[in-house]
């Protein structure tokens, strides 16, 4: 096993870092946190395509904040939930290469670290979560 990725599981294992793979390499990602502030007034237009960075998180105290299950706005988390910082909270998106028609709904935040077109979907297990990994792809904005 290379020192990257027992270096990689360990931060892990330690909850400081989620791994994703994308093309057979191990990419650490900072895990996604609850953020308070709210996006205003989003400068994207609907039925637009953008090219983002997909992760994925579940609702353990070590990807969240002390209140798991809670949403940054205010909603319970339940599947088809996302987190994103630069869309506004109702806003649905799409992820046609990996889900399909699926449409997701922004109702919680990332740590204000991610900056850009991130988005983090909200799996209902760890396990799933890590599953996922990491994407890099085209999401549409309904």
């Amino acid at each position: 096993m290379s020192k990257k990725i027992l270096l990689a599981a360990l931060l892990v294992v330690a909850g400081t870092l989620k791994v994703g793979i994308i093309h057979g390499a191990i990419e650490p990602v900072i895990k996604p946190q609850y953020q308070s502030a709210a996006v205003a007034d989003s400068p994207i237009a609907t039925n637009k395509w953008v090219e983002a960075v997909v992760t994925a998180y579940s609702s353990r105290v070590e990807e969240t904040d002390s209140t798991p299950f809670i949403t940054a706005s205010g909603t319970r988390v339940r599947d088809g939930i996302v987190a994103a910082n630069w869309l506004p909270f109702g806003a649905k998106v799409r992820i046609p290469e990996y889900f399909g028609d699926k449409v997701f709904t922004v109702e919680d935040r990332m740590n204000k670290r991610n900056k850009g077109n991130s988005i983090d979907i909200w799996f209902n297990n760890t396990k799933e979560a890590l599953r996922f990994g990491v994407a890099r792809t085209r999401i549409e904005i309904l």
